[in-house]
């Protein structure tokens, strides 16, 4: 964030999420203009300057300058994600990916870091096959909140803790706030959570502790499956800074254009995912009593290990839950082809219901999915804001192809 900082007049005037969600960063006058209500799109990749320092005479503050370095559209929305998750400040990169790159940017050669081996399979690749190759080493542990697991993979040179949760693709919670006070043990390590399965709406990991929260905000933020962008909160100054810093050298920064659907993606983000929760929970409560349907996760289904855990830090469940179809990938595949109006695809937190094979896809680099259980009649649902009757009924009609006997 910079100029036309608002953070702390909109929760003032707005302390309900949805209210923020709608108006947080976007007071005119914070986007070169005054007048208009919805921020207007800066396309300029460069600004006239006030003084030839680039500082404003009259406050001492930096002014608008170039556009990988700030952009009027830019800073509303990464003012806006600051207030959604109770942040002091907000950064926006050009992909999920790139946020993730960016975070493991602040360790430096012969550091170590601490994650789960159930997360997205793209941070595993950053860690594994980037990370490495500057000397930063990485300990995948089982997801857990366990005090003893979490102290035994931490090392003297470890200085990040990663964090899913819900996990993708296996939903599994963990309690933040708790590992939060076993991380904070340790001063020089800083505690990351990686908040897409939830979105602000449903989680706002900074609560309970963690220090950097981060999104794919391609997934629920945006909503509507066309804008690829990243972003994260801090409290932290310092962590601010420093990621300031790096957005700008490696130029990972989102256009004006992304930004600005991504900000009016953000002002539907309540209502929305109230839609996604109901279907989900209507979809898991049938699948669970569906013959053809050997297990169903989701964290809203108190038969979840970790219910208690979710409905104490989660305001929501989001609508993301985890099926495993009777029989094996023949059987997982088969369904997915029946589906008539669930389309199979990557990605999640979109208005339609998609669903995908982890074992394929997402996750097809890990070397041991069936022993996270990532096994092969695993499917990941993102579900839709659709009429809840036709999603429950393509998914009946779809299992019944797939597993015609049971």
């Amino acid at each position: 964030m910079q100029k036309g900082d608002t953070q702390s007049v909109s929760e003032d005037i707005c302390p309900g999420f949805s209210s923020l969600a709608v108006h947080a960063g976007q007071e005119p006058g914070t986007w070169l203009t005054d007048s208009a209500v919805v921020p207007p799109i800066s396309l300029s990749s460069t600004y006239r300057l006030q003084d030839p320092t680039g500082v404003a005479a009259d406050t001492g503050e930096e002014t608008w300058i170039y556009t990988r370095y700030g952009n009027p559209t830019r800073s509303c929305f990464e003012n806006a994600i600051a207030a959604v998750e109770g942040g002091k400040y907000g950064l926006a990169f050009s992909s999920g990916v790139a946020t993730i790159f960016a975070i493991t940017a602040l360790l430096d050669a012969g550091d170590h870091i601490v994650s789960f081996h159930d997360i997205y399979g793209g941070t595993v690749l950053q860690f594994n096959r980037v990370a490495s190759k500057l000397n930063i080493e990485t300990t995948f542990i089982e997801v857990t909140d366990d005090e003893t697991t979490i102290k035994n993979a931490i090392k003297p040179n470890t200085k990040m803790v990663w964090v899913e949760s819900p996990s993708n693709p296996t939903l599994k919670v963990v309690d933040l706030q708790k590992i939060s006070k076993i991380v904070h043990e340790y001063p020089d390590i800083f505690l990351v959570v990686d908040g897409t399965f939830a979105s602000p709406a449903c989680q706002r990991p900074l609560e309970f502790g963690v220090d950097i929260v981060m999104h794919s905000a391609s997934k629920y933020i945006n909503g509507h499956t066309d804008v690829i962008i990243g972003v994260l909160s801090t409290n932290r100054e310092d962590l601010f800074k420093r990621l300031k810093f790096l957005q700008r050298t490696i130029g990972s920064t989102p256009s004006p254009f992304d930004c600005y659907l991504a900000n009016r993606g953000l002002k539907t983000l309540p209502l929305r995912m109230e839609k996604h929760q109901q279907n989900a929970m209507a979809l898991a409560k049938y699948l669970q009593s569906c013959p053809r349907i050997e297990e169903v996760i989701y964290p809203g289904l108190e038969t979840h290990p970790q219910y208690e855990v979710a409905k104490k830090q989660m305001r929501g469940f989001s609508g993301m839950l985890a099926i495993k179809v009777l029989g094996g990938k023949k059987e997982a595949i088969t369904f997915m082809k029946s589906l008539k109006l669930i389309q199979f695809a990557t990605s999640l937190g979109g208005v339609e219901s998609l669903i995908e094979h982890p074992a394929s896809l997402s996750h097809a680099n890990l070397s041991d999915k069936a022993g996270l259980g990532i096994t092969d009649n695993l499917l990941r649902l993102s579900v839709g804001i659709e009429d809840t009757r036709d999603l429950i009924q393509d998914v009946d009609q779809a299992l019944k192809i797939a597993i015609p006997e049971v």
